[in-house]
């Protein structure tokens, strides 16, 4: 069986406090890493390093302030802190400056060795509300001896070619740091089963406390089934994932029926896409 105990913090920034912010986010991982001692990665909200403050409270500045260079002193700070905990760290999003003088909205996923091993650039920001510039190149990354992770950020649930790629790239669960303040929480919870279970992997998808968010955040099976949801404050959804679900589902099907990635496989070299130009490619193998 090859498991995944993670623990998905539902909290909250200090705003615009990016000192505090750091302080307040190293006490969790530490103390997730004290009291859930089985644990391999935690994650925790979209652009919470960032010290992002409230919807009506957001400061038109604050992104360019907040911004930092990857890698950098803080993502230095953040390497250092896995290689203390000896866990997997997602530390939601955060503003990243980039060389080519664009701000992104990134999520990392940082080794237990503090390494860095992947870096993902928010394709879908919440136009046009959202100023950071678009990424555009999906991200997966291994677990050794686990299986493989897909990352995406809030508003990238919303289109199904997020969830369809990362899948093609053999994610079998999805981490998805969110920041959603608005009453539109209730169709992203839609979205995160559809995107589970017309994929046929995990998605977690972790939001903001109240104040910054409105919570709700939830762990889905590859079968759809919502496994954990939180209410609206400060929670920590901790489970293990079997992500040898991942293939039993679909090799034999969501409640033993339904193959939707299998005949994909099968069918989709034939179907015209016209939208992509193109048509489904094989999954690869590697």
């Amino acid at each position: 069986m090859r498991t995944l105990a993670l623990a998905a913090l539902q909290t909250a920034p200090v705003p615009h406090d990016l000192p505090a912010t750091w302080e307040r986010f190293a006490d969790q991982v530490r103390a997730v890493r004290a009291t859930f001692p089985h644990v391999q990665l935690v994650v925790v909200p979209e652009l919470m390093l960032a010290a992002e403050a409230p919807l009506l409270r957001a400061r038109p500045d604050w992104m360019r302030e907040a911004a930092v260079s990857v890698p950098g002193p803080l993502t230095d700070r953040i390497c250092a802190l896995a290689r203390e905990t000896g866990l997997w760290l997602i530390p939601g999003s955060l503003y990243e400056r980039a060389d080519d003088g664009h701000t992104y909205n990134t999520a990392l996923a940082v080794s237990p060795t503090g390494e860095i091993v992947a870096r993902y650039r928010k394709i879908f920001p919440w136009q046009p509300y959202e100023q950071t510039t678009p990424g555009s190149e999906f991200v997966v990354f291994d677990l050794p001896g686990i299986g493989r992770a897909g990352l995406a950020i809030c508003y990238d649930g919303s289109f199904p070619e997020t969830a369809r790629q990362l899948a093609w790239l053999g994610a079998e669960v999805i981490i998805q740091p969110t920041l959603t303040t608005t009453r539109d929480r209730e169709m992203e919870l839609v979205c995160a089963r559809a995107n589970a279970w017309t994929n046929q992997l995990h998605v977690v998808n972790v939001n903001a406390a109240d104040p910054a968010g409105v919570g709700a955040s939830v762990i889905v099976d590859p079968e759809g089934i919502i496994r954990q949801q939180a209410a609206t404050g400060e929670e920590v959804l901790v489970d293990v994932l079997d992500l040898d679900t991942v293939t039993r589902v679909r090799t034999y099907g969501s409640a033993g029926i339904n193959r939707p990635w299998a005949q994909l496989a099968r069918y989709g070299d034939r179907i015209e896409l016209p939208m992509y130009g193109g048509t489904f490619q094989p999954v690869p193998t590697s």
